[in-house]
């Protein structure tokens, strides 16, 4: 049976499609919002009525940068330990903690991100003091800050090839830990608790994972801030980035839609 996500997926495509539109007309607005969850984390143990359970992963080691904590691919939607987790995490098992409610251990809450548009065509959040459950949740036990968590995103994500060249790209400068899916394939991986580190893929690194232009795939984006006393998170893109599908429209619902991304697609195509 076709998923929820899939036929979201391609009632998206068909509605581009109907008003001869191209992919590059679907973050046009002037905003995207990536949505998901944060999981609030202890650190120190704490014990009562809303006990919880330090993982050593959370204010423990400091690696720096490690590769390879993760698989390649996503499991039922969730990364999975790769060969190197011993190199950043305490264990597998805590490690599938992380990204799942594990009462006991951490706390959830639904999240969003917004991303905004700058020059035409290139989106950006950028926050050097990222601590977005400040006084949340387990609270900033002491701290200055709640330092303990970790964030799934949800969107969509899909590119235009003009060239043969690199001509749209993705890139994240943040700490600590950062796994970056598309099409549930590992396209970035700056695992580890460290410092401030940067990474990108482009167009031509999708392309050679088998992706095909003017196609939206799923994009997942896997985060922690494990650590003080710093937490920062930043993305530029030039891929055209969508919010993740929440259900098939209904067909006065779709013809709206469609008038909308008509008028969308003028204003963009009058800005450039």
């Amino acid at each position: 049976m076709t998923s929820m996500k899939s036929r979201c997926k391609q009632t998206a495509l068909a509605s581009l499609a109907l008003i001869g539109l191209g992919v590059s007309s679907l973050s046009v607005a002037g905003t995207v919002t990536l949505t998901g969850t944060i999981r609030d984390f202890c650190a120190p143990s704490i014990t009562g009525p809303s006990a919880c359970t330090q993982l050593s992963d959370f204010e423990g080691a400091i690696p720096g940068v490690v590769t390879g904590m993760v698989g390649s691919t996503l499991s039922s939607g969730l990364p999975t330990a790769g060969a190197n987790i011993g190199a950043g995490a305490s264990s597998a098992a805590n490690f599938a903690k992380w990204f799942v409610d594990s009462p006991g251990f951490n706390l959830p809450t639904p999240t969003s991100l917004t991303l905004t548009e700058g020059p035409p065509g290139t989106y950006t959040y950028s926050n050097g003091s990222f601590f977005p459950i400040d006084g949340q949740l387990y609270g900033d036990q002491g701290r200055s800050h709640n330092y303990h968590f970790t964030m799934h995103l949800e969107g969509q994500v899909a590119f235009s090839d003009p060239t043969a060249g690199a001509d749209r790209s993705f890139s994240f400068t943040g700490d600590d830990d950062l796994w970056i899916f598309v099409d549930g394939k590992l396209m970035m991986d700056l695992g580890g608790v460290h410092g401030a580190v940067s990474g990108s893929f482009t167009e031509e690194d999708l392309k050679a994972q088998g992706l095909v232009a003017g196609t939206l795939y799923d994009l997942d984006i896997f985060f922690a801030e494990r650590h003080t006393s710093a937490s920062s998170f930043a993305i530029t893109t030039t891929l055209e980035v969508a919010a993740p599908p929440s259900g098939v429209p209904e067909p006065t619902t779709m013809l709206l839609s469609l008038s909308a991304l008509g008028a969308l697609f003028a204003r963009r195509r009058q800005r450039s």
